[in-house]
């Protein structure tokens, strides 16, 4: 794998935890530039962004022995709704910018299914950036 696949990789995995990143412009970046397949780029990104997803679904599991429930609701009032609401299903949406980190790290800390969780966010994070290699390539 080449510098610019890790470059991609490594966005990918930041970008997906709480800490900002900018694996899109990356990704539309390397897609545009028509130097790889869109098939390895949707995989690199994908697989970067669903393990970044991931580690704030554990980072939610280890919190749970010391933070009470009402200390991270009151922080991630709308992440805590959607769950309870959609249960593993919201986790669609953990691509989304604001809610999307903290949708993971309430899954964990509602100790919802780690399987279920994982295919939720690798579907949602694995849609969205095959709609901008599509828009960008």
């Amino acid at each position: 794998m080449d510098l610019s696949l890790w470059t991609l990789f490594t966005s990918a995995v930041i970008s997906s935890t709480l800490f900002p990143g900018g694996s899109e412009a990356v990704l539309a970046y390397l897609s545009a530039s028509a130097n790889h397949s869109p098939a390895v780029l949707l995989l690199v990104a994908s697989v970067g962004n669903t393990l970044g997803g991931l580690s704030s679904w554990g980072l939610g599991r280890l919190i749970v022995w010391k933070y009470p429930l009402r200390a991270l609701k009151s922080k991630h009032q709308r992440a805590f709704e959607h769950l309870q609401c959609w249960g593993t299903p919201a986790l669609l949406l953990s691509w989304l910018p604001v809610v999307g980190d903290p949708l993971c790290l309430v899954a964990g800390w509602l100790k919802m299914n780690f399987f279920l969780s994982l295919v939720f966010i690798a579907a949602g994070k694995t849609l969205r950036y095959a709609v901008i290699i599509f828009v960008s390539g």
